[in-house]
């Protein structure tokens, strides 16, 4: 007779996880995280459950960006949409856009175009251009453009001047004007010339007083260039005229062409802050190499160039630091402009002395100035290797769960606390949220944002590969139909030293009517998937789904299906084993 040996029970002994921690794509994850997930949600945390359904506004057909006011506002096709209904700014050029709001502006580069969502009939082209031909005369004036009539020349003070009597002294080359309570000779330390041009008002339907403009073609060189408009008029019964600094000597007329211009720098990357304009440029601005920071006048985004010794003058300074500028955020009234290995930070006073501060810490990465996004009281970004928050020291990474993939081309948008980043790397586009008050990340799926929008409590989204307009959180648009959903986890292992092993998984959960779920297994991470069990829920309902796995080193479970799903609790059935 064989002899047997008798050995004693199992002795079960029961795990349970009531905290699924989202995504985590390191090796060894933390517990209740997932290593792949796929349109799944940590709304409900500390249960795992299915992203709402998004709704599906319209299809775009050249979608150019998007941005947020009051209603939505975006570009198509050459023409920008407010609120879904289509403007009269058309002819945009084809290509992605930055827009930038200011006030109830909406600013579009790098058209330098802006439209009033206020004002439907208040749009047009930041810059202006105007050239005209025929006789201009050209007269001494004082700011507000009131004629002084022709001086005296000569080098030496006129005799029995009367009061107000004019002088211009040939030698010391200034103007002087006679005091008769003073019975002496003022020197009129601003000199200015009235230009008046064979035009009826189109000069000023584009230009406005104390624009910074470029002035070519007078007939006096010291006419020319860098110029403020002091003061400008005209109208369809009179000429056009307008007033900078200048000193003639008479009055006179000339037939020629002259050109006035009001125009922007060229500019990589904008932001609006302090109500002002800023932008920042790296490389060529068709007069030569430059690295610079640009601020328009206060509340003026045409003007880059209005310089009259006032607070509210526009700024601009140069930039010591190498490298191509990479984005552009407002962060907490801030102008702040990124390079890839530093921040740059401007500090708005308010008596214009502006004051630039440089960081040297992890940037922007380049081609991801769209992940730049404030939730909260902090600035988060795509940075090289990793997604920083920034507050304003040195920015702290957030992104340890991402693992080593590397990303980039990055955008994001943020609703409720949480931020969306849409992001590629070499298998492909993947949404990701990062939900910043749990510290914990979800993908959702391979969506490839152009650009994100919030409104109230809707998250718009355009969908770069189909053009399609995405309302996230499904408020608006065509809902869209079921889809599937996945978590996989990494290896799980429970072979321990005492003899301890897994015997069983119980998986607690809900499904919708009709919804579906099926469980797989992948032994010692080698070889297929093998099916633990399927199924399909009749109605509503809280269910427990044991899984049996075989005895190995280690497995991995990924649960997938389709339709709604809560995850409730994952529970491992732990036994004693023997030493035979």
């Amino acid at each position: 007779m064989p002899n047997f040996v008798s050995l004693p029970p199992g002795n079960p002994q029961r795990v349970t996880i009531r905290s699924f921690t989202g995504y985590d794509h390191r090796l060894k994850g933390a517990e209740g995280s997932f290593f792949e997930t796929e349109n799944l949600s940590l709304e409900r945390f500390p249960l795992l459950s299915v992203r709402k359904k998004r709704g599906v506004r319209k299809t775009l057909q050249a979608p150019g960006g998007l941005i947020a006011k009051d209603a939505l506002c975006y570009v198509d096709g050459g023409t920008l949409y407010v609120n879904h209904l289509p403007t009269a700014v058309t002819g945009l050029e084809p290509g992605e856009k930055q827009l930038v709001s200011m006030g109830a502006y909406v600013l579009i580069f790098p058209d330098k175009v802006y439209y009033n969502t206020e004002d439907p009939a208040d749009f047009g082209s930041m810059e202006a251009d105007l050239a005209v031909t025929g006789e201009i005369s050209y007269r001494l004036c004082d700011q507000d453009g009131q004629e002084l009539g022709d001086p005296v020349l000569s080098a030496s003070e006129p005799e029995d001047p009367a009061n107000g009597a004019l002088w211009l002294d040939s030698g010391a080359g200034t103007l002087l004007r006679y005091s008769q309570v003073q019975l002496t000779w003022v020197e009129i330390p601003a000199v200015y010339t009235k230009i008046v041009l064979p035009c009826q008002g189109r000069l000023p339907g584009l230009f406005s007083r104390y624009d910074g403009v470029t002035v070519s073609g007078t007939a006096r060189e010291q006419l020319d260039g860098e110029k403020i408009l002091y003061a400008l008029g005209g109208g369809e019964n009179e000429a056009d005229w307008f007033v900078v600094v200048g000193l003639i000597q008479a009055g006179f007329a000339q037939t020629g062409t002259l050109r006035i211009r009001r125009s922007l720098p060229q500019m990589d990357f904008l932001c609006q802050a302090g109500n002002r304009l800023w932008g920042c440029r790296y490389g060529s601005d068709g007069r030569g190499t430059v690295n610079e920071i640009y601020g328009s006048a206060l509340g003026d985004f045409r003007n880059f160039r209005q310089f009259l010794g006032l607070a509210t003058d526009s700024w601009a300074g140069s930039v010591g630091s190498d490298g191509q500028w990479t984005g552009a955020a407002d962060y907490l009234g801030r102008p702040c402009f990124f390079k890839e290995d530093r921040i740059h930070v401007l500090t708005i006073a308010a008596d214009g002395a502006h004051r630039l501060s440089e960081i040297p810490c992890h940037g922007v990465q380049k081609g991801s100035h769209k992940s730049l996004q404030v939730v909260g009281e902090t600035l988060y970004y795509k940075a090289p290797g990793q997604v920083c928050a920034w507050q304003g020291g040195f920015p702290r990474s957030v992104s340890q769960a991402l693992g080593e993939t590397a990303w980039d081309s990055a955008a994001a948008g943020s609703l409720d606390g949480r931020y969306y980043l849409s992001m590629r790397s070499e298998e492909g586009w993947s949404l990701f949220c990062y939900d910043t008050r749990l510290d914990l990340w979800v993908r959702e799926d391979g969506l490839h944002a152009l650009g994100f929008a919030g409104t109230g409590q809707e998250l718009w989204a355009i969908d770069a590969d189909s053009g399609r307009l995405l309302a996230l959180r499904g408020s608006e648009g065509e809902p869209e139909p079921d889809f599937d959903w996945m978590a996989e986890t990494g290896p799980l292992r429970y072979e321990t030293t005492d003899r301890k092993y897994l015997s069983r998984f119980d998986l607690s959960l809900s499904l919708d009517p009709g919804a579906s779920l099926e469980v797989c297994l992948r032994y010692d991470s080698q070889g297929d998937w093998v099916s633990g069990g399927r199924l399909t829920a009749p109605e509503r309902g809280t269910l427990v789904f044991p899984i049996r796995p075989r005895r190995c080193d280690h497995v991995q479970l990924r649960l997938s299906g389709r339709g709604g799903v809560t995850i409730f609790a994952l529970s491992h059935i732990l036994e004693t084993g023997s030493d035979m």
